[in-house]
């Protein structure tokens, strides 16, 4: 991607759209059209985010006086707004799991005690550090389901929807905090290595806390059967051909690189979508409040 294109994709701001989504509680665990093992995955993702984004909001929010570049500014206004959205949808999501009998309180309640603990012990810049390496994880799994419809086709409208609008306004906004840490902390070695090493434990613990709850959530979830077929899919669905890790692998390398930028990978042709997944989501019985801001 030329430097052009790059500035060009940087200078996208983010929308908020105040989208709500009724969620059918009783499709919650079996909303996926690959069935229950790969909906969990889906839902143990769901689990992380309401936590998640709240810290990924106060570890922007925190250099937000610091920034100088008005268009900057704005993108951070847009993040927040949407980080916001979600956090709320997913909130109601993860609601819809509890009523289906899922432990998704409990485990809720476990990942906020532990980014509570970041809150209190971490500096400034390495919560920041581990917003932008997250930010790169939601991109990257957003990028799968944008760049192959069959991934999510089939599945529960609503839900399908929800995962959907949520891909694409991470793809929208997936440099912000990135261009927030280039331009709050200083550059060099250290700034090379604070981003990469967090970024090597944050590849840990995501993963460590999505399969943990995956498990919690198939254990409570077992007397469903077709344990073996609801494996083998799953398997598939994270390591075939066209699966979850061999996908993101080359993405997640690039991150490494000394002049790595989110925008290095230009899919913003997704986002003309938007309008149109709005659109289906009102038809459908969803809602969008107040316009867009």
């Amino acid at each position: 991607m030329s430097n052009n294109k790059k500035r060009e994709a940087a200078m996208t701001v983010p929308i908020r759209r105040d989208l709500r989504f009724t969620l059918p509680a009783e499709r919650a665990c079996d909303w996926h059209a690959l069935g229950p093992y790969v909906t969990h995955f889906f839902n143990a993702l769901s689990l992380m985010f309401p936590a998640g984004e709240r810290y990924f909001i106060d570890s922007v929010r925190h250099y937000r006086d610091r920034i100088e570049d008005p268009a900057l500014k704005r993108q951070v206004l847009g993040f927040i707004g949407q980080e916001a959205m979600h956090t709320r949808e997913h909130v109601q999501y993860n609601a819809a799991l509890e009523a289906a009998g899922l432990p998704a309180a409990r485990l809720d309640q476990r990942i906020q005690k532990l980014l509570d603990y970041g809150r209190r012990t971490l500096p400034p810049s390495i919560r920041l550090a581990q917003t932008v390496a997250l930010e790169h994880y939601t991109a990257m799994l957003a990028g799968l389901l944008l760049d192959d419809d069959a991934r999510i086709a089939s599945s529960v409208p609503i839900y399908a929807q929800l995962w959907l609008w949520h891909a694409l306004e991470e793809t929208e906004h997936k440099s912000v905090s990135f261009d927030v840490w280039n331009a709050a902390v200083k550059p060099g070695l250290k700034r090379y290595f604070m981003r990469t090493l967090t970024m090597l434990q944050v590849t840990v613990l995501f993963w460590t806390i999505a399969f943990s709850f995956h498990v919690r959530l198939l254990v409570a979830d077992r007397h469903r059967g077709g344990h073996v077929r609801g494996l083998w899919l799953l398997l598939r669905f994270l390591f075939g051909r066209r699966g979850v890790f061999p996908n993101i692998a080359l993405e997640w390398l690039r991150f490494f690189k000394p002049s790595f930028h989110p925008w290095d990978h230009d899919n913003r042709a997704h986002l003309i979508r938007i309008d149109a997944i709005v659109a289906e989501i009102e038809a459908s019985g969803g809602a969008l409040r107040n316009g867009r801001e």
